[in-house]
């Protein structure tokens, strides 16, 4: 997603440009495994890239799949304390949304209860500006737009490793005819794989090759019918948002995801999560039917700080970060990369300037 919004900025700007794609087809990563939202920017701190990308990607978002006929809907989204002792907490999400110019309105439990009888809450904030999208309708909007600019994707080209010298960089590329790329301008937009190369980069100094965890999320899908027609969050947790319900443009229910820290790269969805599921839905949905809940798929966030590191912004790195000229590396592109990905776009663009 990121990086097709990437190449299609630059190629729209004159550049020559060539994806190279790792895999087999585009976007079967991180961008084909999330809750496919249009974030309004409510959690981040203020003055964050993650707060600032979120809120002038989402406008953008919006504007692009409305003028492009990607399919998307502004469906709103409750944020629910389940009880009284979260209620504080809502505060302080609301407080934290102001602080980045995204209003949210706070209700009480009878406001609820007369928008979604089956909700169990004490409390609520609605957000009207959340959505959601169709990520590969997305994907292929930007793609097109790439070739139409001249630019071109290449699959199955694995980089392996680069080096820079003498305002040059030389991409080392696998796959079935292995060959040396050599280009003045880089973007290592490879999500899970940007710290490894990052990792794999003789003259990229040490110190701007950072350290990373990954924190796999698991969703549930619902059979049938859910009674809702709107995003529902709980509280977030550390590392996520919470398991939340989220629908698709078919109005088809999801849930998850949830939090695991893992070593290795692994989207094994273990059944027995959904007891962990039930009992952190019904906190908020009593009426859930654990027999509809099946298994469904597993994503895996790229997070700069682990299970106790607090948040941790995007990092997105320049030449008057690391000091060489046109190479920017792009880490810890998770939640709300989607949303924010053609504002990402255009600072990407500002550091090659």
């Amino acid at each position: 997603m990121v990086g097709l919004a990437i190449a299609r900025a630059l190629a729209s700007a004159g550049h020559d440009v060539i994806v190279l794609e790792s895999a087999g087809r585009f976007g079967e990563g991180i961008s084909s495994r999330n809750s496919e939202v249009i974030h309004a920017g409510i959690y981040y701190p203020e003055g964050s890239l993650k707060a600032e990308l979120c809120v002038a990607g989402r406008q953008r978002l919006y504007e692009y799949c409305q003028t492009r006929k990607v399919d998307h809907r502004k469906c709103g989204k409750w944020i629910v304390a389940a009880d009284e002792s979260q209620n504080g907490k809502l505060k302080d999400i609301q407080a934290a949304a102001a602080r980045n110019g995204v209003e949210l309105t706070l209700h009480d439990a009878s406001r609820i209860t007369w928008e979604m009888p089956e909700i169990r809450a004490s409390s609520g904030l609605w957000s009207p500006e959340t959505g959601i999208i169709d990520s590969h309708g997305l994907m292929l909007s930007l793609l097109g737009e790439l070739e139409d600019a001249g630019g071109q994707l290449v699959l199955r080209s694995p980089v392996e490793a680069a080096e820079s010298d003498n305002r040059w960089h030389r991409l080392h590329v696998g796959g079935d005819h292995p060959l040396t790329l050599k280009a003045k301008n880089v973007i290592n937009a490879a999500g899970l794989a940007a710290v490894p190369l990052a990792k794999n980069w003789a003259g990229l100094p040490d110190e701007h090759k950072p350290r990373q965890w990954f924190a796999r999320g698991v969703y549930f899908s619902y059979s049938g019918q859910a009674p809702f027609e709107t995003l529902i969050y709980p509280i977030p947790e550390p590392g996520g948002l919470g398991v939340h319900l989220t629908l698709d443009l078919a109005g088809q229910a999801r849930f998850g995801p949830d939090v695991e820290w893992i070593e290795t790269e692994d989207y094994t969805v273990d059944p027995i999560r959904q007891e962990t599921f039930v009992r952190s839905i019904r906190q908020w949905w009593p009426g859930l039917d654990p027999a509809r809940l099946q298994p469904a798929y597993a994503g895996i966030r790229p997070k700069l700080a682990g299970p106790d590191g607090g948040f941790a912004d995007f990092r997105i790195d320049g030449p008057e970060d690391h000091g060489l000229p046109g190479l920017v590396n792009l880490f810890g592109i998770e939640s709300p990369g989607l949303t924010s990905c053609l504002a990402i776009a255009d600072f990407v663009q500002t550091k090659l300037d």
